[in-house]
């Protein structure tokens, strides 16, 4: 096979959260477990750092990333989902696997994959630890793809855990009350292992102190003893919680005998972009008109991003906007503002809400709105409609924002 079709067998063969939702999501580690031993245990040959939470995660991820980077070390990075190759998924020091390897990882293991039914999230977790092992990282910085405590990369022991904020989301797997989602998120906490909590939540403070309690583990509140923040190339105004969480990590990894310099620090967070390849995170594409996409799509990561529209945008707001089918509808809505013009479209993925069926939810809450057979169809009306002082945003779910990009 070649690499389109390697990364469609990829897709296609099994079960993929991302694309189909509540039916590829496993209940246990079992599967995890067996191909790590079968790969020989790849993730207990390098150091790592594992995030989890239920926004910035990856904006985290990156900025340690990009700071690490700038400080000389030689830093795997897995993060998902991608948003226009499956390469951006894995990383050192912002350079993509290369196709090569993700050919032969899958020629040299598709029978076993088979034999075992192994997810695509499994199988792209293996590949990503086997690749840092055999390229000898120093450290890698993995991001947990949905929950923590039954999350594919839950199978490392990491020299930091870090738990960004709790949100309302994926609520069909994790539980539908923020404490619910918090002890499945603090699943990553390992004994002994230092934890940094990026946001305090009077709901879920106790379930981090007393998970951190039981596992012997040193907890630190980002937004508790960092009082300052460093500006980052990020400009969302959400990120200035990540930039706390990702300082207090740096201050944890530099007593464990890191060594990172303020500059480093400041550097790093000044040139995560350039560093890492991280997209879709505030990302002005154009001006006149203004063309802004974000990846959020929840109720905590929309309420910032539509704050920030409302301070930033001063002419006609045209938004391009869609949802994947498992969304709370009602709580996003309510976040959006009502004197936009709205380009509604389906994400191209089976997940992905149809247009038509947004367009008569946002009809009868009042919306001035219009249904397109596609994202590229809406971007290009919103972008016929805009003047030059105007300003468009692309967003409502990681898909939408993958196919402008």
């Amino acid at each position: 096979m070649n690499y389109l079709e390697t990364v469609n067998w990829l897709f296609n063969q099994l079960p993929m959260y991302q694309s189909q939702g509540q039916s590829a999501y496993k209940k246990d580690l079992s599967n995890t477990i067996l191909l790590a031993n079968y790969l020989k245990n790849p993730e207990e040959k390098f150091k790592s750092i594992h995030i989890g939470g239920t926004n910035g995660k990856g904006s985290c991820s990156h900025m340690l990333a990009s700071v690490l980077q700038e400080a000389g070390y030689k830093v795997g990075l897995y993060t998902s989902p991608h948003l226009k190759d499956y390469r951006e998924r894995i990383k050192i020091n912002g350079k993509e696997i290369s196709k090569q390897f993700v050919m032969g990882f899958v020629k040299k293991h598709k029978s076993f994959f088979e034999t075992n039914s192994l997810s695509f999230f499994e199988m792209t977790v293996g590949l990503a630890f086997d690749y840092f092992a055999k390229e000898k990282v120093d450290i890698a910085v993995i991001e947990v793809g949905l929950g923590g405590r039954l999350d594919s990369t839950n199978i490392i022991t990491p020299e930091l855990s870090v738990i960004t904020n709790i949100g309302l989301d994926h609520v069909q797997f994790l539980g539908n009350t923020l404490p619910k989602i918090a002890s499945e998120k603090a699943g990553i906490i390992k004994s002994n292992i230092p934890l940094v909590v990026g946001e305090t939540h009077p709901e879920t403070e106790t379930v981090f102190l007393e998970k951190a309690d039981e596992m012997n583990s040193l907890i630190y509140f980002a937004d508790q003893t960092i009082p300052e923040v460093i500006e980052s190339d990020l400009k969302g105004t959400y990120q200035n919680h990540n930039i706390k969480t990702v300082m207090q990590s740096i201050e944890i990894l530099k007593n464990q005998g890191f060594k990172i310099s303020r500059n480093q620090l400041q550097f790093g967070l000044l040139n995560v972009v350039q560093n890492t390849g991280l997209l879709g995170r505030w990302q002005v594409l154009s001006n006149n008109p203004k063309v802004i996409c974000d990846t959020a799509h929840n109720k905590e990561g929309l309420s910032h991003t539509m704050s920030q529209l409302k301070k930033e945008c001063t002419g006609q707001l045209h938004i391009v906007f869609g949802v994947v089918n498992d969304k709370d509808l009602e709580v996003i809505i309510s976040l959006l503002p009502k004197h936009a013009k709205y380009y509604l479209c389906k994400p191209n993925v089976p997940r992905g809400m149809d247009a038509d069926e947004l367009h008569t939810v946002f009809n009868k809450k009042g919306f001035l709105s219009e249904a397109y057979n596609s994202v590229n169809e809406a971007f290009s009306k919103a972008k016929l409609s805009a003047n030059q002082e105007d300003c468009i945003y692309v967003g409502g779910s990681t898909f939408v924002v993958a196919e402008i990009l």
